[in-house]
C-alpha cells in the first residue's frame, strides 16, 4: 500500500481511546435503549446488528494489511457470535424485527463510527511514527 494510505490509517494509542470510548458511549445507550424496551428499540437493534457486522471491517483491515490489526481476534471470536446469539435471542423472545429496516439503521449508524474518529484526530496528537507501528 502507499504510504500515504498507511499514513491515514495509523491512529495514535490516544486517538484509538478517545474513538473507542465515543463509540462505548453510543453503544452504551442503544443498550439502555434496549434495555428499558425489552430489545424492541430500532436503534438498539440497528446498534446489535451493526456491532455484528464491523467484525467484518477488522477482518478485511487485516486481509488488506496482511498482518495483525486492532479486532481481528476479537471479532471473530467475541463481536460475531454475541451480535449473532443476541438477535437469535430477540426472536425466540418473541420481539418483533424488520431485518430490512434494522439494516438500513445499521448503515446509518457508520458516520457515528466516522465522527468518533474525526473526533479523536481532533482531540489527541498524532502518531508520531511512520515505520508501520499503528500504536
Amino acid at each position: 500500500m502507499p504510504e500515504r494510505v498507511w499514513d491515514r490509517l495509523r491512529v495514535s494509542p490516544a486517538q484509538a481511546g478517545i474513538a473507542i470510548g465515543l463509540m462505548g458511549a453510543v453503544m452504551a445507550t442503544a443498550a439502555a435503549r434496549g434495555a428499558s424496551t425489552g430489545g424492541r428499540s430500532r436503534f438498539y437493534q440497528a446498534a446489535l446488528v451493526g456491532f455484528g457486522a464491523h467484525a467484518g471491517g477488522h477482518l478485511a483491515q487485516a486481509v488488506l494489511t496482511r498482518g495483525y490489526t486492532p479486532g481481528v481476534v476479537t471479532a471473530p471470536l467475541v463481536v460475531a457470535p454475541f451480535s449473532w446469539w443476541a438477535w437469535r435471542r430477540l426472536g425466540a423472545a418473541g420481539v418483533r424485527r424488520d431485518d430490512r429496516a434494522t439494516a438500513v439503521g445499521a448503515a446509518l449508524l457508520l458516520p457515528a463510527a466516522a465522527l468518533c474518529h474525526a473526533v479523536a484526530r481532533r482531540l489527541a496528537p498524532a502518531p508520531t511514527s511512520s515505520s508501520g507501528d499503528s500504536g
